[in-house]
């Protein structure tokens, strides 16, 4: 995956001021920045259920690449028809990636936590050292 400065409409900003070139189908985008990200969160800026699933892992440690599916203009639609692709329609944001898998929303992120399977899960895909 080639990650380039913010230059154009035609990448996915990402967190860390980033954009991800010419990521062809909005699938394949999806999936290219699950895969080269340890915890990706797709997320809207005004969604609660997005800020606990980005405060639950920033408070664990993990600095996710998130991306602000309203902050992308017109990639947005199509970024978030490939997430409920790939959730079979049962997804809403939050879109928790990780280890390049979707994990789910907020509620399983939750249910990972409470049941105590989280934390291995992070481990094994490289965000946290613990």
């Amino acid at each position: 995956m080639q990650l380039m400065p913010e230059e154009g409409a035609a990448g996915i900003p990402v967190s860390d001021g980033l954009m991800l070139s010419n990521p062809g189908s909005s699938y394949e985008a999806v999936r290219r920045l699950a895969a080269g990200n340890a915890v990706v969160l797709f997320s809207m800026s005004g969604c609660c259920m997005c800020t606990v699933a980005k405060s639950l892992l920033f408070s664990l440690g993990v600095g996710p690449t998130v991306v602000e599916l309203d902050e992308l203009g017109g990639a947005s639609r199509d970024i978030h028809a490939a997430l409920r692709q790939l959730a079979r329609d049962q997804q809403k944001l939050p879109a928790v990636f990780v280890g390049g898998k979707l994990l789910g929303g907020l509620e399983t992120l939750m249910a990972c936590h409470i049941n105590g399977t989280l934390v291995p899960l992070l481990k094994d895909a490289g965000a946290l050292w613990l």
